[in-house]
């Protein structure tokens, strides 16, 4: 088997900033940020958006989307345009 030719798999924290939880995994993710866990020792710490606990087909819930503040910034980048005609 060749050898060096695999990532390195290590223990990462992974924390659910909408949730507010984090969790402990092995992955392959680099990452310059670090952590110190509940046993003590330092970890690397990746940030997401989104995890099993805040998304809303695990929780049952509902997220609120600001669509509005969507529809605005696009207007803003591409501006309003009149009615089409066709």
């Amino acid at each position: 088997m060749r050898k060096h030719i695999h990532p390195v798999s290590r223990p990462v924290v992974f924390r659910d900033r909408a949730a507010g939880t984090a969790f402990l995994t092995r992955s392959t993710v680099d990452t310059a940020r670090t952590v110190v866990w509940e046993d003590g020792a330092l970890y690397p710490l990746v940030d997401v958006e989104v995890s099993a606990a805040s998304h809303p087909f695990f929780t049952g819930g509902t997220r609120v989307v600001d669509t509005a503040g969507r529809v605005e910034r696009f207007e803003r980048r591409y501006g309003r345009r009149g009615p089409s005609r066709g």
